[in-house]
């Protein structure tokens, strides 16, 4: 991990007049599901706190508390280094488009702090609020309904930011490191010795190959020792005498 990756903060979450405290509520969930918690608040048609947001939120109070108000988008993104729009459609700005895997993995590979902009749940961002931003954050949806909810919105780009923290070792669970080269070379030495006791070779000219192809299949998986040591269990076992 560099440092800068490791030095980026989470992302601000700025809803810009959102009109429905269920529908804050609601994207406060998404955002706490995925490890977000600040939430900034541009203009709320219906003032700030919202009784409706509460039980929409199903256990994120951590976000509502904490969530910032502001009267301008402007005022809400003025301490972020990198800011995206979220938007649907085509808005005349010449701004660079990507979609929620791409701003994730950014935003998590820069060290400033990045906000993530969701417009009015009836009409989305304005033009004027576009234009503050650096990119443009999209989805490629349906193009005849390309409606989202407040919510659904930001958990697209929420999961992929989590996502994006989550490095290929930790997919792996008590992955214990790759085998070292003795070891492999063990156990292909074995499986070689039990396929020439079973006339596996006995075509000289097809033999060489045949052992590259071999050697390459058990080299490429990165087994661990342990799984090293299983196989070579399990060739012993199928290859020993028995009574």
């Amino acid at each position: 991990m560099t440092d800068a990756v490791a030095a980026a903060p989470p992302p601000a979450i700025v809803l810009v007049r959102p009109q429905l405290g269920e529908n804050i509520g609601k994207a406060a969930r998404a955002m706490l599901n995925f490890g977000l918690a600040e939430m900034r608040l541009v203009s709320p048609r219906d003032g700030w706190p919202n009784p409706d947001a509460g039980p929409a939120a199903s256990g994120a109070d951590l976000v509502l508390e904490n969530a910032k108000v502001f009267e301008t988008v402007a005022d809400a993104v003025a301490d972020c280094a990198f800011v995206y729009a979220t938007t649907v459609r085509k808005r005349g700005l010449t701004k660079e488009v990507v979609g929620p895997e791409k701003a994730a993995q950014d935003t998590r590979g820069r060290a400033g702090r990045t906000a993530i902009l969701f417009g009015p749940e009836r009409s989305g961002l304005e033009t004027d609020d576009v234009a503050l931003a650096q990119t443009i954050l999209t989805v490629p949806v349906n193009p005849a309904f390309g409606s989202l909810n407040l919510a659904q919105a930001v958990i697209l780009f929420a999961y992929e930011w989590s996502k994006a923290g989550v490095g290929e070792a930790a997919a792996f669970d008590n992955y214990e490191g790759p085998a070292p080269q003795a070891d492999l070379e063990g156990l292909i030495g074995q499986i070689e010795t039990a396929l020439d006791a079973a006339e596996y070779f006995r075509v000289e000219s097809r033999a060489p190959a045949s052992r590259r192809t071999l050697r390459n299949m058990l080299t490429r998986p990165g087994f661990s020792a342990k799984e090293v040591r299983t196989f070579r269990g399990i060739i012993t076992a199928l290859t020993k005498e028995r009574r």
